[in-house]
């Protein structure tokens, strides 16, 4: 189900591979030109073992459930993404992501949540109302809920507190300072960080990613986006987590087998175990 991922030039090289098992808490297999048992076998050779695949609408919902049950090194997550519900998410959307969400393989309903970069002021109400159906379903199912938040922190931390949070709540590619790491640390939320965190300009993001503590934290790739650097821009895959944690490690002054043990850990307690 491979579609344009917008990156350009041909994947990294392999980095070096991690000297401990670690979890890639987020990415979209659908989107990678590689074909998913390759994808698998890639990351396993650098000692990421298991991975979550993220849907971002029903199709991909769907289609990341399918990969789940046919991969024991794959779990998925299910929901409707804020850009796509921006536009308008049909009740029988809602009932089937629903349905989805209590299948096996199934781990987390996400992503969703709220994007105030991508979309207009007049289209936050409906947004807003399709992550408050999320968190229902999120409950409802029990599992945990995979949040995307692009500028819009405070209203994101209110609609949680609104609505009740799930008991296992994750801000997939965390993008707070060190004072939101503080507010979701405080509620128990888990903070997931991405590629991005390895680039020049995010100090203010490493910062967070100090702040937040040890059995909080996970590490992602939201491949094939936010490729960390050297490779910034090119197609990235769960593979490239090893560069992701030792950026993680050296921010936090851990070594790179104790934090890659501890994000293990963390997504084995937020997912459940596979």
């Amino acid at each position: 189900m491979a579609r344009n991922s917008g990156r350009s030039g041909d994947p990294p090289p392999p980095p070096e591979a991690l000297p401990v098992p670690a979890v890639d808490a987020h990415c979209h297999l659908d989107l990678m030109d590689t074909p998913v048992a390759e994808a698998i076998a890639a990351a396993r050779a650098v000692g990421i073992t298991r991975m979550i695949t993220v849907g971002v609408d029903l199709a991909t919902s769907r289609w990341q459930a399918g990969v789940a049950a046919e991969h024991p090194e794959v779990r998925a997550a299910v929901a409707i993404h804020p850009n796509e519900a921006a536009r308008g998410v049909p009740e029988e959307t809602f009932e089937a992501i629903a349905a989805l969400a209590r299948t096996a393989g199934v781990v987390a309903v996400g992503e969703t949540g709220l994007d105030y970069y991508r979309t207009a002021p007049e289209q936050h109400a409906v947004q807003q109302e399709s992550f408050r159906r999320h968190i229902a379903i999120a409950k409802e199912a029990g599992r945990a809920l995979m949040i995307h938040d692009r500028e819009a922190h405070d209203d994101t931390l209110r609609i949680l507190a609104e609505e009740g949070a799930p008991e296992r709540v994750v801000f997939h590619a965390f993008s707070g300072d060190a004072a939101m790491a503080k507010l979701c640390a405080d509620a128990g939320y888990v903070m997931s960080f991405a590629g991005n965190v390895t680039f020049k300009n995010a100090e203010t993001l490493r910062e967070a990613a100090a702040a937040a503590p040890a059995d909080l934290l996970l590490v992602e790739t939201d491949a094939p986006y936010l490729t960390p650097v050297p490779w910034r821009g090119r197609p990235g895959g769960p593979y490239l987590i090893p560069l992701t944690l030792r950026v993680l490690a050296q921010t936090r002054g851990v070594a790179v087998d104790e934090l890659a043990a501890q994000v293990t850990a963390n997504a084995e307690r937020t997912f459940g175990p596979w």
